[in-house]
């Protein structure tokens, strides 16, 4: 949907990897985790000044090297996108019931049978789904890049509807970090000027197609002005920090060797090695962290070499952890001492719970009559988004009989020859007849928020993986709450097509299992005393003062926007608090 002039080079520089050894000389930091927000803690500490090491579990992978089936074509592979059933079926049984999971993709994610974990199989309602990739990058290179704010409608809903741990921070509070990681990020989007989806610091929008102007102008039309926009994307719309902006290629998921997604590979740890202050060392997996009882602090963090099996502490004066909302958990939890016999920073016994994911496998679908004349350019990676207009605070007439909502993502498309698949007839007149694009169609796919409800947990079994590490039990459900909601996602999505002059509109349902939006969140969450959360309004674990855990673990609730954007924003705003606190001798370490 645009042309490849204008974008850019791309001037992303090699990442060096090393497996050091440890050492009784600390550092300044380590980060445990090399992904979204790992890689700007990693950012942030070393353009601080401090020697930091990341410590990634998995693999090395080299920016562009490695990104080995990028642009391989479908007759290119061997079971063309499929994959290998009987080696999918036997060692990634649980991946591939991940959306995004294919042929082209599969190398992504984990081996389910090296990395097990126990969930509630025995009650398909209890499943849940943990994906996951365990390399350099973590999943930065696998992520769907949709990027918006939360609002103050967001972070007081807790607090206004009686329904879990209140935020201690509000809006107001992580603005101005918003903003920071947008200006480095390459945010491409449109600005609305609403109150339940703040404006992002935006790069020009990719374009609409005309089937989705006329869907947007018809819904303002009939709904009171309710806005539709293009997805507010970190997909670069113009070359951006040495980065090339997009050529619409179309498959992201396989990785960018321009660097036009944002991915911490060719973003944040380049950055942050270019400082000299960067150690990475691949192949770590952490086992727990070294707790010093006298001085109430983390002292370093206990490593299993993942191919040698050797075992080692790296010391260090401050530890983000940055593994993953499951990973981090399990690390707190695997952590006992004396002061903390159920993990670091549970003094209230809710680590570990109140697990959240955003549920959707649901819509609605149309087909739109007329733009026969109308086409598209290029593979545009994004779509549309409408946000949230369910029980907003301001507006009593919007309130339903569910608490929260959802927001809808989707967009149009035009059959192509892949349509003969379904179709009548063989021969020429099939052929001919499919030299044609088809008729446009419109999808709604809603993604809705997800109440943190304390069943839904993470735990440690007695029984341990091949590095020692104990093995999770996971268990989650949505519960009515959210089925009320999938009902109106339904319906919401089928009176907009309608309203839009759609003609065949259906909606549908598919199974939904915790989990398989792959934005779990909430199991350490942010609260204002140690009583009601694990880790305070600086996302520093309650009465550790040089522990912080700012992945998806901290969450004290979920929204219905994509939350990568807001785990990399609380990342930069918890380490320019640490470092405060070292240069302000608050914090001695």
């Amino acid at each position: 949907m645009q042309n490849h002039s204008g974008h850019g080079a791309t001037t992303i520089e090699k990442l060096r990897t090393v497996h050091v050894q440890a050492s009784s000389e600390p550092y300044d930091a380590i980060v445990i985790g090399s992904g979204m927000s790992g890689g700007w803690a990693a950012k942030e500490l070393t353009e601080k000044g401090l020697r930091t090491l990341v410590l990634e579990r998995g693999r090395n992978v080299e920016h562009g090297a490695d990104y080995v089936t990028e642009h391989r074509a479908p007759w290119e592979t061997p079971f063309r996108g499929r994959g290998d059933r009987r080696a999918v079926e036997e060692r990634q049984f649980r991946q591939s019931k991940a959306g995004p999971f294919n042929e082209n993709t599969a190398h992504w994610y984990v081996d389910d049978v090296d990395h097990p974990y126990e969930t509630g199989e025995d009650d398909a309602a209890d499943e849940f789904l943990w994906v996951r990739g365990y390399h350099l990058g973590g999943r930065s290179i696998m992520w769907g890049r949709q990027t918006y704010r939360l609002s103050d409608m967001d972070f007081t809903a807790n607090e206004r509807d009686g329904r879990g741990t209140r935020w201690p921070i509000g809006y107001a509070d992580i603005e101005p970090w918003y903003s920071h990681v947008e200006r480095f990020v390459g945010i491409s989007g449109e600005a609305l000027g609403i109150r339940n989806l703040p404006d992002s610091e935006f790069l020009p929008a990719m374009p609409l197609t005309a089937v989705e102007q006329h869907v947007r102008q018809s819904i303002a039309d009939t709904y009171n002005g309710r806005p539709m926009t293009v997805g507010r994307v970190a997909i670069l719309t113009q070359a951006h920090n040495g980065r090339a902006g997009c050529h619409y290629c179309g498959p992201c998921d396989r990785g960018c060797t321009a660097g036009a997604y944002f991915c911490s590979l060719s973003s944040t740890l380049p950055a942050a090695q270019a400082t000299g202050n960067l150690t990475i060392r691949p192949d770590s997996i952490v086992h727990s962290l070294v707790y010093d009882e006298e001085a109430d602090r983390v002292t370093g963090v206990r490593v299993v070499d993942r191919n040698t099996k050797e075992e080692m502490v790296f010391n260090a004066r401050l530890v983000f952890l940055n593994a993953s909302a499951i990973g981090s958990a399990m690390i707190l939890m695997n952590t006992k001492t004396p002061r903390f016999p159920d993990g670091l920073g549970n003094q209230s016994g809710l680590l570990g719970k109140g697990i959240m994911d955003h549920h959707f496998m649901v819509g609605a679908n149309g087909e739109i009559p007329g733009f026969e004349d109308r086409y598209t350019f290029g593979n545009r990676p994004n779509g549309i988004y409408i946000p949230r207009f369910q029980n907003l605070p301001w507006d009593p007439s919007s309130n339903r009989d569910f608490i929260r909502g959802y927001g809808y993502q989707g967009g149009s498309s035009r059959g192509g020859w892949g349509r003969g698949a379904g179709m009548g007839g063989v021969g020429v007149a099939l052929k001919q007849s499919l030299r044609e694009p088809g008729q446009w169609s419109f999808s709604m796919f809603p993604f809705g928020e997800t109440l943190a409800y304390d069943d839904n947990r993470v735990e440690l079994t007695d029984q341990v993986d091949q590095w020692g590490v104990p093995i999770p039990r996971i268990v989650g459900s949505i519960r009515d709450n959210e089925r009320r909601m999938r009902v109106a996602m339904q319906n919401d999505g089928a009176e907009m097509l309608e309203a839009a002059g759609a003609v065949n509109v259906s909606t549908w349902e598919a199974p939904y299992r915790l989990g398989e939006g792959i934005h779990e969140m909430g199991t350490a969450r942010m609260a204002a005393t140690p009583e009601e959360g694990c880790v305070d309004e600086w996302n520093r674990v309650h009465e550790i003062p040089n522990l912080y855990v700012t992945d998806g673990a901290f969450m004290t609730s979920a929204g219905c926007q994509n939350p990568s954007l807001t785990y990399m924003a609380f990342t930069a705003r918890a380490v320019d608090h640490a470092v405060n606190a070292v240069n302000n001798g608050d914090l001695r370490v």
